[in-house]
């Protein structure tokens, strides 16, 4: 492979190795070894390999998808990957970003009859599941109603007689609207309704529901199926519309671990109305590193360009320097590069932190769960929300060419950014965790111990940043404590704002609304503490090179101190923080963007995506960008003639004028 010199000469220069940081991101050498041997089982498998996914029609995208899919379950036998990151490697890869017609069976319909499923449902739906004998989705949203959950209207209202569910869509609203691969593809799912027995509304609940025949694919009696045609991105998947009229289901189709209906219609509730949303909260959990995934993506793209793209002379007759050594180009990408590490160690610790929970919850302890739902839905907005914005400025920072598909920013921004809404839109999302915030004040107050990432509130925050020195505002504990100050503050006065309005006779639900921007910001700030925190925690405690540990501090740092600046006000408004205290962070900005620069490129490469996966011209490995550029555009469909057919439409009035 011949190397482009600029990018070359990058590496060898770097102060630590990349390997290093790509097996701690990993979480060993063995699992990066094994990561990259799954990923050449499928990037090397010819039967895989096609035409560029960015030329094709919707129509033929959508084919192309539905034929890898099967092809993808077919070699996943075939080689005997049972382990589900082993899968979901191999997926990932083999559809080269693209979405796979299983992907919400394998992420919701499984682990849904895996953690709500009783032993006799698990016992007939879980072995066809696993061996797509049915194919899943789960039907959630509708046209009307999106994160509100309890507002949802389809309803599922139980028979004695017959000893059936009647599902309906009683309203044009009640549609279920943006299920993934519900269109065309699927032929059963998990549908999320509300359950009605003898006169009573007992709220939402899950049923398996067949959609389509098993020998044909038609729709069953009784259900209305369709796509709902193009979207912002993820052309290849066919979100699609369902509505039932009066469809009828056997009792045994509701999930029926924690609630249940007897044969004469009684109700037995569950112990915890929200372990119904399990599975959403794990889904919540995992598009957290998917952020991070997209926005380390881009981070790679732009700063190999950087180190080729030759911009501007600096001194007339001069050599045109690489746009990475322009502070305002470090200043647009180095950020995003310390953001994108901060999230996936932050990530890594809700992970963690989830598994835990899961287990207590399988041992029947669901005292954690609402930690699990705050702070997923926190941190499921913010990192969706700090990925999606970066990746704007990364193609930004990557001038004319970052507008082209040929960059991969067009598709990899469509990807990220539908992360801010799907499973839970942003505002949405942070308001549930302040609702968690909330409890929490309260809990603290009554001396209750708090979970690690809220056990702030318990403690006494500094009433003064103690930074005296230019060097005092890089240390990681007085960063670290500014944001816990800055949280504590945050979301102790929006619990204040909120129980003022409350005393002063609004009732409840009013007093919430009117208390929206002190509660947004709170949970941003809490968002914010924790992700910083986390970084911290992780330079501290895992175990690297002193030359890895002093890259990811400047970073960390960088994290840190370019939020406070991004955020002056709120570190400033109570006195926490002194003007020249904030002068000393911006100054510092300016010297980490000069620390970080000599490895900038080196931290991209540990994030180890083959170019196959980051399809970018732009972000090769070799930085060859103008010479991959050019063939890219030659092969475009539209040259493939000199003379295009629609010149028709051209000739009689050119021709006429001659």
């Amino acid at each position: 492979m011949t190397v482009n010199p600029d990018l070359q000469k990058e590496r060898d220069s770097a102060t630590f190795e990349s390997t290093e940081l790509t097996f701690m991101l990993d979480r060993g050498a063995d699992r990066t070894r094994r990561r990259r041997y799954i990923q050449s089982l499928a990037l090397q498998d010819p039967d895989l390999n096609e035409v560029d996914h960015r030329f094709l029609t919707r129509d033929e995208l959508y084919s192309s998808i539905v034929r890898r899919s099967v092809i993808i379950a077919r070699k996943l036998k075939e080689l005997n990957l049972t382990d589900l990151n082993d899968q979901l490697i191999y997926k990932g890869s083999a559809l080269r970003g693209e979405g796979s017609i299983f992907a919400i069976h394998d992420l919701m319909l499984i682990p849904m009859l895996q953690s709500q499923a009783t032993e006799k449902q698990r016992k007939k739906w879980l072995p066809m599941a696993l061996n797509y004998d049915i194919i899943g989705t789960y039907l959630q949203t509708e046209l009307a109603h999106g994160t509100f959950v309890r507002g949802l209207e389809t309803t599922a209202t139980y028979d004695p007689a017959t000893e059936e569910f009647v599902i309906n869509s009683p309203t044009l609203t009640s549609t279920k609207w943006w299920p993934g691969f519900l269109g065309k593809s699927v032929n059963f799912a998990v549908l999320m309704a509300q359950l009605h027995s003898k006169g009573k509304k007992y709220g939402i609940h899950s049923f398996l529901v067949p959609l389509r025949r098993f020998d044909n694919h038609q729709p069953l009696p009784g259900i209305t199926l369709g796509d709902i045609g193009p979207k912002f991105g993820s052309a290849g998947n066919d979100n699609g519309f369902c509505r039932f009229d009066h469809v009828r289901i056997p009792r045994e189709n509701m999930l029926s671990k924690y609630a249940k209906i007897d044969s004469d219609g009684t109700y037995h509730p569950p112990i915890s109305d929200k372990i119904v949303y399990g599975a959403m909260v794990l889904t919540r959990v995992g598009m957290v590193a998917m952020a991070a995934g997209g926005l380390a993506s881009g981070c790679t793209i732009a700063m190999r360009y950087s180190a080729v793209r030759r911009q501007t002379e600096l001194t007339p007759g001069g050599i045109e320097p690489q746009i990475l050594d322009y502070q305002s180009q470090q200043l647009k990408l180095f950020p995003q590069l310390a953001t994108a590490l901060a999230l996936k160690f932050a990530a890594r610790n809700i992970r963690d932190r989830c598994d835990q929970i899961q287990d207590d919850i399988k041992a029947g302890n669901v005292s954690t769960l609402q930690e699990l739902h705050g702070l997923s839905s926190g941190m499921k907005a913010f990192s969706s929300l700090a990925a999606n914005n970066g990746i704007e400025t990364l193609r930004l920072g990557c001038g004319g060419h970052g507008y082209s598909e040929a960059s991969g920013f067009p598709s990899l921004y469509s990807t990220v950014t539908v992360l801010v809404t799907a499973e839970g839109e942003y505002t949405v999302m942070i308001l549930q965790c302040a609702r968690y915030l909330v409890k929490c004040i309260a809990k603290a107050a009554g001396g209750e111990i708090l979970p690690t990432s809220i056990a702030y509130l318990t403690e006494k925050p500094e009433l003064k940043c103690p930074a005296k020195t230019p060097e005092d505002v890089l240390n990681l504990e007085i960063l670290s404590n500014a944001y816990k100050h800055r949280a504590y503050r945050l979301v102790t006065e929006a619990g204040q704002q909120l129980q003022s309005l409350v005393k002063s006779g609004k009732p409840q639900h009013v007093a919430w609304n009117e208390s929206h921007m002190y509660l947004v910001q709170a949970t941003e700030a809490h968002c914010h503490y924790y992700t910083v925190m986390n970084f911290v925690n992780s330079i501290k405690t895992l175990e690297m090179s002193d030359s890895l540990r002093s890259v990811l501090t400047s970073l960390c740092q960088l994290y840190a101190l370019y939020g406070i600046d991004q955020h002056a006000g709120q570190f400033a408004q109570d006195g926490y923080m002194t003007g020249q205290q904030l002068s000393m962070a911006t100054s510092q900005i300016a010297s980490l963007l000069t620390t970080i620069r000599p490895n900038a490129v080196n931290v991209v490469d540990a994030f180890d995506y083959p170019d196959e996966l980051l399809k970018s011209e732009l972000g090769r490995y070799d930085g060859n960008v103008y010479e991959n550029m050019y063939k890219w555009a030659k092969d475009s469909p539209l040259n493939k003639t000199e003379v295009h057919h629609s010149y028709k439409y051209l000739k009689p009035m050119l021709q006429s004028k001659m």
